[in-house]
């Protein structure tokens, strides 16, 4: 899974941000179906932390899209 900092998700290539935001996605995916099932999660922060460099991962790729 791995939690990334903005400096990492600078430094990788577009195509790399673009397979670790697909990535990111289905690891909150499985959180969630494991939350609505009620399941023990292991790390009850988890779901909150992917969302948050998910959120991260496509501000940074709108900003340099959108740079000249």
């Amino acid at each position: 899974m791995g939690i990334l900092s903005a400096n990492d998700i600078r430094k990788m290539k577009y195509e790399e941000k673009e397979n670790k935001l697909i990535e990111l996605k289905a690891e909150l995916s499985k959180q969630r179906a494991l939350i609505a099932a009620g399941g023990a999660l292991e790390n009850p922060t988890k779901a909150r932390l992917l969302k948050r460099t998910i959120a991260r991962l496509l501000t940074i790729m709108r900003e340099e899209e959108r740079s000249p």
